[in-house]
């Protein structure tokens, strides 16, 4: 799929906005990422919670009005998304950041983002590429429920599922909150 020439700039927008959120939540600190496996601040799992109670109605509300599309939504692999999902995890343990605090990292200006980072992105890049064709066409046949949504999936009304989605994360803040959780 190619992106028009408005599409890129207002997914450039969204990025640098996306960007400068992360920096003012101090959310490209080693210490915000680690502390986040050590359960000691939850920072992170709140900004992204927050992130994702804002922006799925407004997908919803776009998709409503027409200006939005989900036909392209990527197929779910439940095996391929599991493997994954632990070697990103195992990666953002050690590491002590993700893709998203890597680029706001070196945006900064830290070295200690750009290399491990960047050799991190490069290695995964190339791993990947060099196991494609004997691994992922494997993996990807077990599990492959499709290009569906998670409220298609649950055979839900997808305002249903969101007003429960953002019920659940209110009432996690509200505990987080009433334990002194950061």
């Amino acid at each position: 799929m190619e992106l028009t020439l408005w599409e890129f700039i207002w997914s450039l927008i969204l990025g640098i906005a996306f960007g400068i959120a992360l920096q003012k939540a101090q959310l490209t600190k080693y210490s915000k990422i680690v502390n986040v496996f050590r359960f000691k601040d939850l920072s992170v799992l709140k900004f992204m919670l927050t992130t994702l109670i804002t922006a799925m109605p407004l997908i919803f509300i776009l998709k409503g009005m027409g200006a939005l599309s989900l036909s392209n939504v990527n197929p779910t692999y439940f095996l391929g998304n599991f493997v994954g999902g632990a070697i990103f995890g195992v990666g953002m343990a050690a590491a002590g950041f993700c893709p998203g605090t890597v680029a706001g990292g070196i945006g900064q200006g830290s070295l200690d983002y750009l290399i491990p980072g960047g050799l991190g992105f490069l290695t995964g890049a190339y791993i990947f590429g060099q196991t494609y064709t004997s691994i992922f066409t494997k993996i990807s046949s077990i599990g492959n429920i499709g290009s569906i949504t998670i409220p298609e999936w649950l055979n839900l009304n997808q305002w249903l599922f969101i007003f429960f989605f953002v019920q659940m994360t209110l009432v996690l803040f509200y505990f987080l909150e009433k334990k002194g959780i950061e």
